[in-house]
């Protein structure tokens, strides 16, 4: 089966969020069960840079004028199988050559040039099928998120139909959609009928992710709670109507873990490497991460930590009105990542209330995170909404109990301790309900009094370690729908 996968990040050239980790380990699990996988990639510095023996394959011309040529080549450092992933990358400067965030300016502004930007990888994925590269066409066309959300309409409008060629779009989180004023319309090279309730047309404005959505032959989200819940008014984003219409066309496909990079059996970027039967390495990270971060030197006070975005959907509010039942509990919080300036300043602030007890890096480090799941003793993933998730199964895989919202993904991979799951050994870490202070405090207390119980914590984190998390059944999974849209 040949899979041309379109995205915009991969890991571990260009990394906002998980759906890098995705698009970098996904084409290697596919390959493990037979399929021939290609990216298509926009050609952000890092990605041109790490285009290995490259030959152009052709070029375009997009609605807009541009010229867009179309390089293909080996992405070092991303695996494909036998070797590095065979990509194609679009080499456009006056498009892509911007440093930094792919999407957004220092100023944290979306480029005004948006829709142009991820227009021409949909209208590149378009060409590929139709045979811009005479050596190669794709059977399925796998759409990542809003960002590739024009490629299912440029298929269907070409003028045309591109043989036996199938399309599936991926939303990795329904919230980020990707809008645009109606006025960028005529730019996009689609004809006038597509800008309708049953097109692009969104509330007035254009909708790469309904673009998406309503085009593709068939919709996948990345855990089976989350498509359930994105059929609902309160999780739709409005878009809940489309996705009911088309419940019979969508799949949830549990994301899972890349265990050549998350392993701290055998991880490079941690001090001390362990594994569930040898956990001595596990209390020496933590050591170093306390030290590294400013926080007291203390084996005994359990460390809560929380990576990823510092949104209000990530829970922050939450996060911010437990930091005293923390303290007070003798624990300490660690903070990484970036995201809302408020937010951000909160926790700040706290961390100079708690010297010592509260420590924020804002900004995003690969490595360190890699040292704080080894060092952490809680992951905190209280989400509002969450897709997926990827944080709390790094934090399974690393001995970190994950302690999270039963929302989306992270409802199908933790199983809360109670009396009953403690008593069974199946439970891996804790679970609230209601996004509300009392629910999440309530979850945290929870875990200070499992945290005094160590041998109970010990069998616990054992579960959570022991846990199947690679990708191998989502790998098989995709591949099954692959072939049911190919011969559909």
């Amino acid at each position: 089966m040949r899979v041309l996968q379109v995205s915009a990040e991969i890991f571990p050239l260009l990394k906002t969020g998980g759906l890098a980790d995705i698009a970098g380990a996904l084409p290697q699990a596919l390959a493990g069960v037979g399929c021939q996988v290609r990216a298509l990639l926009p050609g952000f510095p890092a990605i041109l840079q790490a285009l290995q023996a490259s030959s152009l394959v052709g070029e375009f011309r997009t609605p807009w004028g541009d010229t867009v040529r179309v390089r293909l080549g080996q992405l070092a450092g991303v695996p494909g199988g036998d070797g590095p992933l065979s990509a194609y990358v679009l080499e456009a400067p006056a498009l892509y050559a911007r440093p930094g965030n792919p999407y957004e300016d220092a100023q944290r502004r979306p480029y005004a040039d948006n829709h142009r930007r991820f227009a021409a990888l949909g209208w590149a994925a378009a060409h590929l099928a139709h045979g811009l590269d005479g050596d190669w066409a794709p059977q399925i066309v796998h759409c990542h998120d809003w960002h590739a959300g024009l490629a299912p309409a440029c298929l269907k409008h070409w003028p045309g139909p591109a043989a036996g060629v199938r399309t599936l779009y991926t939303v990795h989180n329904l919230a980020y959609q990707g809008l645009f004023g109606s006025e960028v319309f005529g730019e996009l090279g689609l004809p006038a009928a597509a800008f309708q309730l049953d097109g692009l047309e969104f509330h007035g404005q254009v909708s790469f992710m309904k673009a998406g959505l309503h085009y593709a032959d068939h919709l996948s989200t990345v855990s089976p709670s989350y498509a359930s819940e994105i059929q609902t008014p309160e999780q739709g984003c409005g878009l809940d109507g489309l996705l009911r219409s088309r419940r019979e066309q969508l799949t949830g496909i549990l994301n899972a873990v890349d265990e050549a990079v998350w392993s701290p059996g055998a991880d490079a970027l941690i001090e001390h490497v362990y594994t569930p039967a040898r956990m001595a390495g596990k209390a020496l990270c933590k050591a170093a991460l306390q030290r590294c971060s400013g926080l007291g030197e203390q084996a005994d006070a359990p460390l809560f930590a929380l990576v990823g975005r510092i949104t209000e959907q990530k829970g922050l509010s939450l996060v911010l009105a437990g930091v005293d039942e923390i303290v007070a509990q003798g624990g300490q919080l660690l903070v990484l990542g970036s995201g809302e300036a408020g937010l951000e300043q909160a926790l700040q602030q706290q961390a100079v209330r708690h010297p010592g007890r509260v420590a924020v890096h804002l900004g995003y480090d690969e490595a360190l995170a890699h040292r704080i799941f080894a060092g952490s003793d809680v992951t905190l993933v209280p989400s509002l909404f969450e897709p997926c998730g990827l944080t709390q199964m790094y934090g399974l895989k690393y001995g970190s109990l994950p302690l999270v919202r039963a929302v989306g993904g992270l409802a199908d991979t933790v199983i809360d301790a109670d009396l009953a799951t403690l008593a069974d050994h199946s439970a891996t870490g804790f679970v609230f309900g209601p996004f509300t202070d009392a629910a999440y405090q309530h979850a945290l207390r929870r875990a200070f009094a499992l945290y005094g119980k160590r041998a109970a914590w010990a069998r616990v984190r054992q579960t959570g370690m022991r846990q199947p998390l690679g990708w191998a059944p989502a790998a098989a999974r995709y591949l099954a729908l692959y072939q049911r849209l190919f011969q559909a």
